[in-house]
């Protein structure tokens, strides 16, 4: 669940990056052609990835989170807001949210949002692409 705290500026997700998390693979998937790497979790009794053994590959666990200020943002640092209509537009803070428009949204309505969001000062993830604008 994402912080209910206020941003005073957008947070950069960047800032925040760990180390690469490494690609965790399903336990014997390099040994068959049958077993996918898609990761499933380690359950036999005798299983080396689940007892963790050294030089077996790394199992996913809390360490590997992501810190609980850039939780749920935007990787541009905004909070994202859906918007469906003009009256949406108002209730966005432009310094710490950023919309995107609905997908059910029609060509006009869009055109009018991407508009109005320019004059406000908001941050559209998904505008009209400019050549497109009326």
């Amino acid at each position: 669940m994402p912080s209910k705290r206020r941003l005073e500026k957008p947070e950069r997700k960047e800032k925040y990056d760990r180390k690469a998390k490494p690609k965790f693979k399903r336990q014997e998937s390099w040994r068959y052609k049958r077993i996918k790497e898609n990761w499933r979790r380690p359950r036999g009794i005798d299983s080396k990835m689940r007892m963790r053994v050294k030089g077996w590959p790394p199992s996913p666990n809390i360490g590997y989170g992501t810190p609980n200020v850039v939780k749920g943002l935007h990787p541009s640092g905004y909070r994202e807001v859906r918007v469906f209509n003009l009256e949406d537009l108002e209730k966005v803070d432009p310094k710490a949210e950023a919309v995107r428009i609905a997908h059910q949204v029609g060509y006009r309505k869009r055109v009018e949002i991407t508009n109005r969001a320019r004059e406000l000062g908001i941050h559209v993830l998904n505008p009209v692409k400019p050549r497109e604008l009326e």
